[in-house]
């Protein structure tokens, strides 16, 4: 297959907390464009189908590490995503109202805002991504499910051996013989979209969070088959193929920003889900649901995904941005939010990444206090044992009778 690439750029939000392109670069499109290598198996879930248009100078090394260094702080990917469930909350809050509708439903938006140029990305997010083609309607295409360890480009097959890895979807036309990929990521580093920048200028944290769909031409064999997954999971049609590009624009457009976390109420079977994440991986899903209702046929073979989950009591809902930062929010609740996330900020220096991993270890193990930053809303979570898992799940292929639910 061949190894040129293309990717989806995708806009960020200009709420505080989404994410942006660096000053002098162009805002992602919300078309999709190539992606570079490094794109490919970027971050653990993260894959861009339509984001912002932004420069391609420093793209090639993007795609591979896409969970990895995004946004303008340079977070420290590997460490960062074994303890971002084991973040410190500081003072527990009461009197405010808990929703009993669980999971809390991702909320979709009419269409991407504006990025702020405050964020920015280590890695070009799809450097080089194009518009999906239209296929020709009698067209057979070969569906492929891509896996590979997160941020492989930068530190090999470390992550897999603990089962971290990106999803990505491919495509190959039998009539013309060309090959696509298709993912879903970060534009600003997965560190970005986990946990905010505390601005001295800013009352509130400021959020560099925005994921999005990446499409480009070719597949890169070695990347995926070498540490990770490249199989043929389906053969559409290239009305299908159509199909999903129509409602891949549609998905790419209102969900627009990217969620780390899996809440439950323990790790047992059946237990409440307090919120979904979403994804790289719940891009794939989402899009082999679809593929099932548009009448695809599935292979019976097992796929198997990486997930993160923090394990908490029922969650208490405390405010948005202006009800809890504003001029008559509540300024208690606002210096402990900030506080809980002070560990988590950027660039540290070994002895104060140290530091600031006992205070992570002391809030959520030791007072079991976790802050939420979920659809620009924050909750608290009253964190339990085991605290933090990462599992790689099976989670089967779906088909065209019984489509996966939830996506």
């Amino acid at each position: 297959t061949r190894r040129n690439l293309r990717l989806l750029p995708s806009s960020g939000p200009d709420s505080p907390g989404w994410g942006v392109p660096r000053p002098g670069l162009a805002a992602p499109r919300m078309l999709l464009p190539q992606a570079s290598q490094a794109s490919r198996g970027s971050g653990s879930t993260g894959c861009s189908l339509m984001a912002p248009e932004l420069d391609t100078a420093q793209g090639a090394k993007m795609r591979r590490g896409a969970g990895a260094a995004r946004g303008r702080a340079s977070w420290c990917p590997a460490v960062a995503l074994l303890w971002l469930a084991a973040v410190p909350g500081w003072p527990r809050v009461s009197g405010v109202l808990s929703r009993r509708h669980w999971p809390v439903p991702y909320k979709r938006f009419d269409s991407r805002p504006k990025p702020d140029p405050y964020c920015q990305a280590e890695y070009t997010f799809c450097p080089t991504g194009s518009p999906i083609p239209v296929i020709e309607g009698d067209d057979d295409i070969e569906v492929f499910r891509l896996q590979a360890p997160v941020w492989e480009f930068k530190y090999g097959d470390l992550l897999g051996h603990l089962k971290i890895m990106h999803d990505a979807i491919g495509f190959r036309s039998t009539l013309t013989g060309k090959n696509y990929t298709m993912e879903w990521y970060e534009l600003f580093q997965l560190g970005n979209c986990t946990f905010p920048h505390l601005r001295p200028e800013m009352d509130a944290p400021f959020w560099c969070n925005q994921g999005a769909a990446c499409f480009f031409e070719g597949i890169d064999d070695v990347h995926w088959k070498e540490n990770g997954t490249l199989v043929k999971v389906a053969t559409i049609s290239g009305n299908m193929f159509n199909q999903m590009a129509k409602w891949v624009k549609q998905d790419n457009e209102t969900g627009i920003y990217y969620e780390t976390w899996n809440v439950k109420a323990s790790p047992e079977k059946g237990a409440e889900t307090w919120f979904d994440s979403y994804d790289c991986s719940q891009f794939v899903l989402r899009t082999f649901s679809k593929l099932a209702e548009f009448g695809a046929e599935f292979k019976n073979i097992e796929t198997n995904y990486t997930r993160i989950f923090l394990y908490s009591g029922e969650p208490t809902y405390l405010g948005n941005e202006t009800s809890v930062f504003g001029p008559t929010g509540n300024k208690t609740l606002g210096l402990a939010i900030k506080r809980f996330y002070y560990p988590f900020k950027p660039h540290l220096s070994t002895k104060e990444f140290l530091l600031n991993l006992l205070q992570i270890f002391d809030a959520v193990i030791v007072h079991r206090e976790f802050y939420l930053f979920y659809n620009f809303e924050y909750w608290f979570l009253p964190m339990k044992f085991p605290f933090i898992k990462i599992t790689y799940e099976e989670i089967p292929l779906p088909n065209k009778n019984k489509t996966l639910s939830g996506l």
